[in-house]
């Protein structure tokens, strides 16, 4: 068997043979009069017709027989079956054609529409041309599952073998722009924030660093667009939102990339409350127009999406599955707890963020349905406001489905002097060791003074939503591009 090497130095006789008969190997256009997708639909008229059309796209098989060749073309709309005939295109173009055109290419073809005996819809060819030679031949194999990780690196490959692959961006695409539509019905403003940004916040993460040489300055890639859309309320806005990149600097697995696609909006005048029924509204119309109905599955199991969701307690959630009273433990008690559970924490945590830990080991997964689980304990975010009865707990939620966390949401702090104080916190728990912590951000504090209204935020991961609609594993099935280890 040939190695690869030896395949590509065929190829490129293969290309250098072209281009001596004095043709193109590139073309700058093509003349296709039609997608194949198109072909199919109006295959009865344009084969009554015998109107002759033009085809162009990827030559994925090829097979002779005596003077005649059949050949599967696709383009990004569908496959259809090519007939070459020597008859029909002369001996030498036929002969030119078998001895320089490849598995892989890319075609450009003029014909008839016909179909064969066995009832297949087909066009039999009567010129061609070349429109791309490929120099590397396509794997006769491509195993899913077992070369995973090649799926990934060359993502082009697995979009080329496994059409459900290529369908799962598709429904990723649409998700995306319904989101948009529903958002633009609720009469919200897409905005642009800035991703390099002097202080990073907004969130709890890691960020990544870079420098600005123009300016001979440090910034940070943003791990929330957060600050920025507040300010937009403090300028007269009352509803943003923005659908973009975010970087957080920290661990890998099935639900956590570097970078991921992040939905953000604020709404002023509006509470939690508000949120979770628009939450709600949101998703049913998502569903309906992305699959037409409220109920899909996700790893076999069935997850109904009909309204209204239960409202979960975060402290009742954690004592029924861990027996933990949230309300009567203190944090060195729950640090102790959670070396019993076996549950890693950060040097200098606090008892919030500790609680949180023990609850994603515990009490999240067991959650399958959609869930608001609400309340979370002070501490937990930092730029949430607290009930007003009850300012041991945060006027928040977060929405779990499949036991993972798809949006984070809650009614906004807008005291000034309040956010100072959770800001001064954070700064003790970042020079504690708390990498992740949250840092003190004098210009977003200034920006509070001049005065914010009420108003209500929501974040959600839009690579969680696609993996769950598309019932993906990982995010990296509906990352086109995940980040990987260099071979």
């Amino acid at each position: 068997m040939a190695t690869i090497d030896e395949l590509r130095k065929n190829r490129l006789k293969k290309l250098k043979a072209i281009r001596k008969a004095g043709l193109l190997t590139f073309p700058e256009e093509t003349k296709r009069t039609h997608k194949i997708s198109e072909t199919l639909e109006d295959f009865v008229s344009l084969e009554k017709s015998k109107k002759e059309i033009i085809l162009a796209g990827r030559i994925r098989t090829k097979r002779e027989h005596g003077k005649a060749t059949f050949l599967h073309i696709e383009d990004g709309t569908g496959k259809i079956q090519a007939y070459f005939k020597e008859s029909r295109l002369g001996a030498r173009a036929y002969q030119f054609f078998l001895n320089n055109f490849d598995i892989g290419d890319f075609i450009e073809m003029r014909g008839t529409l016909f179909k064969t005996k066995t009832g297949e819809k087909t066009i039999e060819a009567s010129d061609f041309k070349m429109l791309a030679k490929s120099l590397l031949p396509l794997p006769e194999k491509w195993h899913g599952l077992k070369d995973v990780e090649e799926r990934y690196r060359k993502r082009y490959l697995d979009l080329i073998f496994n059409p459900e692959v290529k369908r799962k961006f598709e429904i990723r695409s649409k998700v995306i722009k319904t989101i948009r539509e529903f958002m633009e019905n609720e009469e919200f403003l897409e905005v642009e924030t800035p991703i390099l940004q002097p202080i990073y916040g907004g969130a709890t993460a890691r960020p990544f660093k870079t420098h600005l040489n123009a300016l001979d300055l440090d910034l940070y890639l943003r791990i929330a667009p957060e600050l920025y859309l507040k300010r937009l309320l403090v300028g007269g806005f009352e509803k943003v939102y923005e659908i973009g990149r975010v970087f957080r600097n920290e661990g890998m697995d099935r639900f956590h990339n570097p970078d991921y696609t992040h939905f953000e909006f604020y709404w002023a005048f509006a509470d939690y409350k508000d949120l979770m029924k628009l939450t709600e509204r949101m998703f049913e119309y998502l569903l309906k127009k992305t699959f037409g109905r409220l109920e899909i599955k996700y790893e076999g199991k069935k997850i109904k999406f009909g309204a209204p969701w239960p409202r979960i307690e975060f402290s009742q959630l954690l004592r029924k599955y861990t027996k933990i009273n949230l309300e009567e433990i203190n944090r060195d008690a729950l640090a102790k707890k959670a070396k019993e559970l076996k549950v890693p924490f950060e040097k200098g945590e606090d008892k919030a963020g500790i609680a949180d830990k023990i609850y994603k080991k515990y009490c999240r997964l067991e959650i399958w349905q959609p869930t608001f689980v609400i309340h979370y304990p002070l501490g937990f975010q930092p730029l949430a406001k607290t009930l007003e009865k009850n300012p041991e707990k945060l006027a928040n939620f977060q929405l779990v489905v499949a036991g993972c966390e798809l949006a984070n949401a809650f009614s906004e702090l807008n005291d000034p002097l309040e956010q100072r104080k959770r800001f001064r916190e954070q700064e003790r728990f970042f020079e504690a060791g708390m990498k992740e912590a949250q840092r003190m951000d004098e210009d977003f504090l200034e920006t509070l003074e001049y005065g914010m209204p009420p108003a209500a935020g929501f974040g959600m991961g839009i690579d969680r939503v696609v993996a769950l609609l598309t019932d993906s594993h990982s995010l990296r099935e509906i990352i086109l591009f995940p980040t990987m280890r260099p071979k």
